[in-house]
Order: C-alpha cells, then structure tokens, then sequence
C-alpha cells in the first residue's frame, strides 16, 4: 500500500464551481479517515494551508490522485488545470462543473463584456460610478493581479488530458466513498482500476432504470411545470403527467433521488452512457410521448416547455456539442 516507502500523495482542487463537491467529499463520514490512513494530502486548499509554488516544485507525476472539480473559467483555473495534470498520474474530472460544465457553463450563452456589464449593473448591484474589475492594480506595496475571464467556460478535458470522470452536482456521497475504497483496494493489489476515460462513481444506464414511478407509455398534449399541476401523481412517471423530466437521458447513479421525491430529474447526473448530445436526445425523448403527428403540433408543444435551454442544457451546455451560442462565440 505505499510507494517507495511512503504513503502515496492524494490532492483536490476547487475551479470554477460552488464548493459543494467539496463538502460531497467531507460528507463521506468515517471515509475520509481512509483518506487520511492511505495519503498523504499535499494539496487541498480548502482544507489544508497549501501553496502554488508547493506543488510547482514536487516531481512530476509525483501525486498519484488528483480529484479536480470545477471547470475551467479563468487563466488561473487553467494553469492549475495543468499544473495538476502534469504532477498527477490519475486525474479526475471531479462532479459536473469538471466533467461537463454544469451551471456556470450556461454563461457560455453569453459574451463575457454582457455577463460582467450584468454582475455589476443589476438591481442588486449598486455602481453609480460604473467601476469593475481590473485584472492588474498597482498598490504601494507592487502591482495586484487577479484571475483573467477567459472567452468561454471549458470542462477540464478540453483543457488537459484527463483520466476518469466522475458526474454528479455533486457527486454522490456513497458513490465517492465507493471509488475511494475502490483506490484503496488498488493499492494493496486487491483490484484494477477501470480503462482510462471510464465514468466512475456512477452507473450505466438511466434515472428512468432506476425510478419506481410506473410508466404505462402513456401520450401528452402538453407540457408544464409541476407547480401547475395539482395533485401530482405520486406513483405515475413525471413525464407521462407532462411535467419535462430528464430521467430519460441522465446517467444513473443517483438512486432516482429526484424523482422519488416529487421533483423532475434535471440531469445533474449528465449524459448517460452513449449519449452524443444531451440536449439533442432529450428533444427525442419529449418528442416520443407527444400525442400529435403533425410537425406543426408537435413544435408547438415542444415550445410549452419551461426554458428549454435550461432544461436542456442546464449541466452539460459547454461539453455538448454546441459548447456555447453564437453571440459567445463570435464576441469571445
């Protein structure tokens, strides 16, 4: 379980993202004991006081597992996105943000001017004298530098090689548990870790594979939001009562959390396995249960849904096949 001697080295990091990956981790309970036992954590800065030039001057491929969540947003997500590949053997694209861009990917409908001319003009924000961020500023003591925007919101393969991808906003505690177990029994020589490129920390199929609700193929002649429909069926399929439920497309691994609770699957899970495109199979997905034939029917039923860039593309919007709208990519 060590190598060459000493416990193998273990680090995490935080990118463009909200934090909660993070406490996913701390969620595993006693598991993050095993953490602790079998690594040696040289780089986590939420939990412990680590510096850049701390792991600049470790050797290369010196840390044997690197849980990178978040994506990639400014110049200093992407130079620790390189950092921490160069000096990593195992990578992991660590929750949604890392694997697929998740919320702060939905920025990417944007150009970067409109979303800061937003964060600092909006009813919540008071700037009479219309001042923003500089990214150098020089002070007595030298010249201040703070994170470069860069055009788009990128998931970390876009930016670095990356080995294994582990979905979920956040990821499951269980499911985390159980790959950190699964690292651990590698060591000791009890088990092999997947091919690389694998999905880990989640399942094969679908959300809907792993919902109770019963679904009698039943066709709709609309869609709403399930705040408008009263009662909700508590046992019929959220789909087949017209509420737009991304089961269908999700990977699972979440247990159908959602679902079973009375709320739609928003796909937090992302793209189950041999999906291209999200967005493009959950539109055939919807389109299957309309009960209509004409194109013109069917469109204006699809047009009934609530925010259909969101719902669509909500998680998975800059590692789609899109990656971004027109206005981003010509203003980038």
């Amino acid at each position: 379980m060590t190598v060459n001697g000493n416990k193998p080295k273990f680090a995490m990091y935080w990118a463009a993202s909200c934090g909660g990956c993070e406490i996913a981790v701390l969620n595993t309970h006693e598991t993050i004991l095993d953490v602790d036992a079998n690594f040696e954590v040289v780089f986590w800065p939420i939990a412990m006081d680590a510096k850049y030039k701390d792991v600049e001057a470790m050797e290369d491929g010196s840390i044997l597992l690197t849980l990178f969540n978040g994506g990639i947003r400014n110049d200093e997500n992407e130079h620790l996105a390189k950092l921490m590949r160069r000096k990593s053997k195992i990578l992991v694209a660590f929750g949604s943000c890392a694997s697929e861009g998740c919320i702060p990917g939905l920025a990417n409908f944007s150009p970067v001017s409109e979303i800061v001319q937003t964060a600092f003009n909006t009813i919540t924000t008071d700037n009479p004298n219309q001042i923003y961020p500089r990214t150098s500023y020089d002070v007595p003591e030298g010249e201040l530098h703070i994170p470069t925007l860069s055009p788009l919101l990128r998931p970390l393969d876009q930016v670095v090689d990356v080995d294994y991808y582990m979905p979920g906003c956040p990821p499951e505690s269980h499911q985390i548990a159980a790959v950190i177990d699964l690292v651990i029994k590698v060591l000791k020589g009890e088990a092999q870790l997947p091919p690389k490129g694998a999905v880990i920390g989640a399942g094969n199929s679908t959300v809907c594979d792993e919902c109770p609700r019963t679904r009698n193929v039943k066709l709709i002649k609309e869609f709403k939001r399930i705040q408008d429909i009263a009662p909700v069926d508590p046992t019929l399929c959220l789909l087949e009562q017209g509420i737009p439920c991304n089961g269908l497309a999700t990977r699972s691994g979440c247990n159908a959390r959602c679902p079973q609770a009375g709320a739609q699957c928003i796909g937090c899970y992302g793209p189950a396995e041999g999906v291209i495109d999200y967005g493009s199979r959950l539109i055939t997905a919807f389109s299957s249960v309309i009960d209509a034939n004409e194109p013109e029917e069917i469109e204006r039923i699809l047009d009934r849904i609530p925010d259909p860039a969101g719902q669509m593309y909500r998680f998975n919007l800059a590692g789609s096949l899109m990656k971004a709208s027109k206005s981003a990519w010509e203003n980038k």
